[in-house]
């Protein structure tokens, strides 16, 4: 992986261009982690870019990142810039490029984020963000209070930061997000969502959700009931949870799932129907939410006889023969019967035995 990061920092070095590594990269790889994606910041511009390599992508809007997979690793590209005025406190209006490091990262978030590395795998560190690192600390590059004011998203991406890293939030930094707070309402739940599924998943989750709490963010992304959560389990399990996500943008999937938990929960037992309707995903969120060991869910799951209707053991050609009847309606009540039947135990489901019931029952 560096061996391919230096490759592409020296290609745009050798066509004149300065060309460095930075941000989550250079941050995870000196807390001792290895990154997916990499972010370069470059005095090229992307149309230099694009005449050094040729398979890069360059972005649909103006000023934006390109897109470069060099050796099946992911680069994001961006031209050393400056920001100003932004606009609804999230995008900045105006950007200018230039050639100094200093500038570019001035723009930055957080300190340990402005952290680079050279074309020899060299930390380049202009405003001090190894020690903060070290410190385990999260400082804004700029005064917190301004920062939180231009770009309203680093109000949940420092807490997302602490989470994962496990590192505290400077406490101008805590200010400046409990005075500005308000602003995260204008934010698209598209954003927020983005950034609290990355604490909402994390085996760090309670600090994160401590910090939301602590400074009173709940209200203002309508998490209403933030502190009444069971952080025994994590993603989507945690949405499932809160009393109102309807602003939320959730794929039908996810919305399938969080209903199903939603109404598991409120189910008084977890018996073989329910382990069966369910499946063993859910009904094992569901378990741990009410206390029940995984490994007896799991137990219970896999003594099942069936796991779906496909594998009752007669067909429907096979009841309509053995009724002497043509396919209808009346097919769906027994499929339903024997469901409950075989799954609590009350009939095995082999073929013979199915079909004496079938005939007995409904002859």
């Amino acid at each position: 992986m560096l061996d391919i990061i230096k490759e592409v920092l020296n290609i745009i070095s050798e066509k004149g261009f300065d060309a460095y590594v930075v941000g989550g990269f250079v941050r995870d790889l000196y807390i001792g982690k290895i990154s997916d994606d990499v972010d370069i910041c470059t005095s090229a511009t992307p149309k230099d870019l694009k005449a050094i390599f040729e398979d890069a992508i360059l972005p649909k809007e103006e000023y934006g990142s390109v897109t470069l997979y060099y050796n099946n690793v992911r680069f994001e590209i961006t031209t050393f810039r400056t920001e100003n005025k932004y606009i609804n406190n999230r995008i900045p209006s105006q950007i200018e490029y230039t050639n100094d490091l200093l500038l570019d990262i001035k723009r930055r978030d957080f300190t340990i984020n402005t952290v680079c590395l050279d074309k020899n795998l060299n930390y380049i560190d202009l405003l001090d963000g190894i020690k903060d690192i070290k410190s385990k600390i999260i400082k804004t590059v700029i005064t917190a209070s301004e920062s939180m004011e231009l770009d309203s998203l680093r109000m949940l991406r420092a807490i997302r930061f602490a989470t994962v890293l496990d590192f505290d939030l400077d406490e101008d930094l805590k200010k400046a997000i409990k005075k500005n707070r308000e602003l995260l309402v204008n934010l698209s739940y598209f954003r927020k969502k983005s950034e609290l599924d990355k604490i909402f998943n994390n085996q760090n989750i309670k600090k994160g959700l401590s910090l939301i709490e602590e400074l009173g963010l709940g209200k203002y992304l309508d998490l209403n009931n933030i502190n009444k959560i069971n952080t025994n389990v994590l993603g989507l399990a945690i949405w499932a949870q809160l009393d109102d996500i309807s602003k939320y943008p959730f794929n039908s999937v996810e919305k399938d799932q969080i209903k199903k938990i939603k109404t598991l929960m409120h189910e008084s037992v977890l018996d073989n129907y329910n382990l069966y309707y369910y499946g063993l995903y859910i009904s094992q969120i569901v378990g741990e939410l009410k206390g029940i060991d995984k490994k007896n869910i799991t137990k219970a799951y896999n003594s099942l006889q069936i796991k779906s209707r496909e594998e009752i053991d007669i067909t429907i050609n096979e009841i309509c023969e053995s009724l002497n009847r043509k396919p209808d309606a009346f097919l769906k009540e027994i499929y339903f019967d024997l469901e409950r039947k075989i799954l609590y135990n009350k009939l095995s489901n082999k073929k013979r035995i199915l079909k004496s019931y079938i005939i007995k029952q409904y002859k």
